[in-house]
């Protein structure tokens, strides 16, 4: 057993989860509550009733902990204890500890709504508030009233507001658990440096030059960031005078590392040698490395933000909150005393850091999370009243619902499509899964497939993909491979016509590496596609049928798809240029972006309509990812926008104040919760799926 303070206080929280269907840990960094919760609850027999369950905000942390935990418990991972994240699933039918993503169990819960063959359901994490975790905290709030006599539910974290969740759980009890933490000696620059990564850099070189052994832990922002600072510290190491000093051993450490280099973290370093671990916030809380000494703390982190006023999404890099610099500090007393160096003065810290990171749930599009929430069944559910712990803006819930509405996956009344509900079954964002259904009625399923694939690479798959090809034909370095051109009709198609190529050279490395593309990425992508095929595999007739055809005839068909999956993700021309409007709900002049293959024709003039599949801000308002459409497939899309009712997209209740007043539908309140009712055979889904078609046919012969 685990020597960790958690093991001292077993006793006191089996007994409170004996007699509470809900209870809040809150478990001090170094705690040990990621791996012992499960295995307490497993030694109690909680596992003989169904499996125990342990979400993570992240891929790294569910597959890393799961690791752990299996060591610990000296059994084979993949058997006893496994973990499931998104296209990989390492479990058995022996599997009694099972960790996974917060998002893959709200995946199963689409197909098994009462998650019965859980015993056990621990939130872990939760302060970091992910969008998943907060939608499961609310689903977990309904059904723990469905399932009170045989489930438990754990809300587990280093630092969240224990008695706000507890209020929101009807005030269940809430455990403090303290850390093993040593002290650590904070310090700060007298000023803000002009360049953190500069900073990081001088103060690593400094400690390692002048302080005693102990590994260092470096908070960067980002991929890019770590790259950089990774390859300058090893230059600057390999310069030292041999001998002047201890050997050293730069490791990154992010979300897109395949696990076989996230696991060398883990590993301790060689006799007389000292690690230098560069990493994102997600070595804040979600992974613990032991050996960390001293931490450089940068004060930033990478945040994606969602603006639902612009349908615009920023990636920027902004302050981290006090929570977080109190977690970054804490990674260095794991061991011994330690040190924290804070690349910034003691009154950023005091005057302007905010004090907990804003929830995601309040900075993000929500069409994925509404579209899940609809597809539920849940009797006249109101998507702007649901009960969330930090509910988003209104105008977030009705930007999702209106672009729902647009790409056909719930009508005008708020009732959800049977489109909408095969779109809910797909690990995909709403547009890719609709453009998956759409290419498939058009036979060009294979080609969606690849593209879907292309798009849902976790990192650039073009590390060198910075100008336009016109621009790179121009250049003198004639080393630069230069890949298809998307045949003029934009981005989609290229990426179609890469994955086509990589296929017809038999998946060869060696190729993705002389044409400058991601090894790592490619990889991830032919899995990815192999799974989503799987997914659709009743459709695979069609996907051969699609295969036959000429490219150009395709290319036209799969344009279709894209423009019915990204019906709210449309532009319009308006300069000579490369400058258009974004239409639907919400009107913005931007440009595309300039590593777009999409090309103007002699007189220069860009396609009328474009589709794109991301609108993000930089330097300034681009669309990224873009596709040419023809204006015949936009005007569908113009008819639905002249008239939308959000009241009715949200589906909330129409009957008399009275009546209102008199039964709650809504989950999580105190009056009872209705389910469906099994009376006629009209009200199963699909005889109301039906009778939805049945309405949308009857519309349009008006018309």
């Amino acid at each position: 057993m685990a020597n960790l303070p958690i093991v001292q206080f077993e006793d006191k929280i089996l007994d409170t989860v004996e007699k509470h269907p809900v209870v809040v840990i809150i478990g001090q960094t170094g705690s040990g509550k990621s791996t012992q919760l499960s295995q307490m609850l497993h030694r109690k027999g909680y596992s003989k009733s169904g499996i125990i369950a342990v979400t993570q905000p992240r891929r790294v942390a569910a597959v890393s902990v799961s690791r752990r935990v299996a060591q610990e418990m000296d059994v084979p991972l993949g058997e006893e204890v496994g973990y499931a994240i998104r296209f990989e699933d390492r479990t058995s039918e022996k599997t009694t500890i099972k960790y996974l993503t917060d998002g893959v169990l709200l995946r199963e819960s689409l197909s098994n709504p009462e998650l019965n063959q859980y015993s056990v359901i621990i939130l872990d994490e939760a302060h970091e508030r992910s969008l998943n975790t907060d939608i499961l905290m609310g689903l977990m709030k309904r059904l723990i009233k469905l399932r009170s006599s045989n489930l438990k539910v754990l809300i587990t974290s280093a630092t969240l507001d224990g008695e706000k969740v507890s209020r929101f759980f009807s005030n269940c009890p809430v455990l403090n658990v303290p850390g093993k933490l040593f002290p650590v000696n904070i310090l700060y620059t007298p000023e803000k440096p002009l360049s953190y990564l500069e900073s990081a850099l001088e103060t690593a070189m400094a400690i390692h030059v002048k302080e005693a052994k102990g590994d260092v832990l470096i908070f960067m922002t980002g991929q890019d960031d770590i790259e950089k600072l990774v390859k300058k510290l090893e230059e600057r190491v390999q310069s030292l005078e041999e001998g002047s000093c201890m050997d050293a051993i730069i490791l990154p450490l992010h979300g897109s590392l395949p696990p076989q280099m996230q696991v060398r973290v883990f590993n301790p370093p060689p006799e007389n040698c000292r690690r230098f671990i560069v990493a994102t916030n997600i070595a804040e809380t979600s992974l613990t490395v032991d050996g960390v000494v001293f931490v450089i703390d940068s004060g930033y982190v990478k945040q994606r933000q969602y603006n639902p006023s612009s349908g615009m999404y920023s990636l920027d890099i902004v302050q981290i909150s006090k929570v977080q610099a109190d977690q970054r500090a804490g990674r260095a007393g794991r061991t011994g005393p330690g040190k924290c160096h804070r690349l910034y003065p003691s009154r950023y810290y005091n005057e302007e850091f905010i004090d907990a990171t804003i929830p995601e749930i309040q900075r993000s599009s929500l069409a994925g999370t509404v579209l899940y929430l609809k597809s539920l069944d849940l009797p006249d559910i109101d998507i702007l009243k649901f009960d969330f712990l930090d509910p988003p803006s209104s105008d977030s819930l009705e930007d999702a619902l209106k672009q729902l509405y647009l790409i056909d996956a719930i009508e005008d009344d708020g009732t959800i499509t049977s489109i909408g509900r095969t779109m809910a079954e797909l690990p995909l964002e709403p547009s890719l899964s609709r453009t998956l259904l759409e290419a498939n009625n058009y036979g060009c399923l294979s080609q969606a497939l690849s593209v879907a694939a292309m798009l849902s690479a976790e990192t650039s798959l073009f590390p060198g993909k910075s100008k336009k090809r016109k621009d790179r034909d121009q250049d003198h370095d004639h080393h630069d491979p230069v890949l298809p051109n998307g045949s003029g009709f934009g981005d989609h198609i290229q990426l179609l016509q890469i994955y086509d190529l990589w296929d017809e050279h038999d998946f060869d490395v060696k190729w993705c590496k002389d044409n400058n593309l991601q090894v790592r990425g490619m990889l991830f992508v032919k899995d990815v596609r192999k799974q989503l095929s799987q997914i659709m595999q009743k459709m695979e007739r069609k996907e051969r049928r699609g295969r036959k055809e000429r490219d150009f005839d395709l290319y036209t068909k799969l344009r279709k798809a894209l423009c019915v999956g990204y019906a709210n993700q449309l532009a319009e021309r308006m300069i000579r240029h490369n400058g258009y409007k974004t239409m639907g709900f919400k009107s913005q002049l931007v440009q595309v972006h300039p590593s777009s293959v999409l090309e103007a024709d002699e007189e220069g003039m860009f396609p009328n309509y474009v589709v794109y599949h991301e609108l993000i801000a930089t330097t300034r308002p681009f669309l990224r990812n873009v596709c040419a459409v023809e204006m015949e497939w936009v005007r569908p899309i113009l008819s639905k926008l002249e008239k939308v009712d959000v009241k009715k997209l949200s589906g909330g209740s129409h009957q008399p104040a009275a009546e209102e007043a008199k039964e709650s539908l809504l989950p999580g309140k105190d009056e009872a919760i209705i389910i469906a009712k099994p009376a006629a055979a009209d009200d199963d889904p699909q005889s109301r799926i039906q009778a939805a078609k049945d309405r949308f046919l009857a519309r349009k012969g008006k018309k």
